[in-house]
């Protein structure tokens, strides 16, 4: 029976672990962005999750994280009808992450050279895309997920991964949704049902081996 990964140390272990930046593009966390034009929140992300995620990247590059970026690219042509049912349903009609735009841009992060950037046409990550090839080919087992928005992609990667039984763990204060509320009530959901929410510091901590690595409650 394969042995338990238990605890954030042993989640976010660099010989098996990997840090996910989900959708932090400027068309959900820029000014003039599609997210701020409908009235998101998108000052706090700016304030708040931008600068922390900055400085978890950091620190897991350091430590030799692979870090993969996931980028939502909206384009017509690869929308279901399910979707496009939806869009007008809500009245949502406004293009958001076109190909070659500046609202499917990287906002405040960026990849390395070499660093994976994996490209999306639904919430999760999973669907569609080599994501899951990746990270068997370098034998991940456990991902720290980031990114936007809380309760839509990175709920949703988080779910498909942990069904197909990789450990996932949420950096609650690295991830942003449309409002407070939606993000709290996302983080309470996700600690419940599938893996641990924990802070920027508690990860850098645990990297670095100091005591106070210890998991977050959700909203931590």
């Amino acid at each position: 029976m394969e042995p338990l990964l238990s605890g954030l140390a042993a989640k976010a272990n660099p010989a098996h672990a990997a840090l996910l930046v989900i959708d932090v593009q400027n068309d959900f966390v820029a000014d003039g962005g599609f997210f701020h034009r409908v009235g998101a929140d998108v000052a706090a992300i700016q304030a708040e999750v931008l600068p922390r995620l900055r400085r978890l990247i950091d620190g897991v590059r350091a430590a030799g994280l692979p870090v993969i970026f996931v980028r939502a690219i909206y384009d017509e042509s690869v929308l279901s009808a399910p979707m496009r049912e939806r869009n007008a349903r809500l009245g949502m009609t406004m293009p958001r992450c076109i190909s070659g735009s500046w609202g499917a841009e990287f906002c405040g992060v960026a990849p390395e050279p070499g660093e994976t950037v994996i490209t999306k046409h639904r919430y999760s990550a999973m669907v569609g895309t080599s994501l899951r090839d990746e990270i068997d080919r370098r034998g991940i087992r456990s991902l720290l997920l980031t990114g936007v928005a809380t309760d839509t992609c990175v709920e949703s990667t988080g779910r498909d991964l942990y069904f197909r039984d990789y450990y996932v763990t949420v950096v609650s204060d690295c991830c942003g949704a449309f409002s407070a509320t939606d993000h709290e009530a996302a983080l309470q959901r996700f600690h419940r049902d599938y893996g641990e929410t924990v802070s920027c510091d508690a990860v850098l901590a645990s990297l670095a081996g100091t005591s106070d690595a210890a998991g977050g409650a959700p909203g931590a």
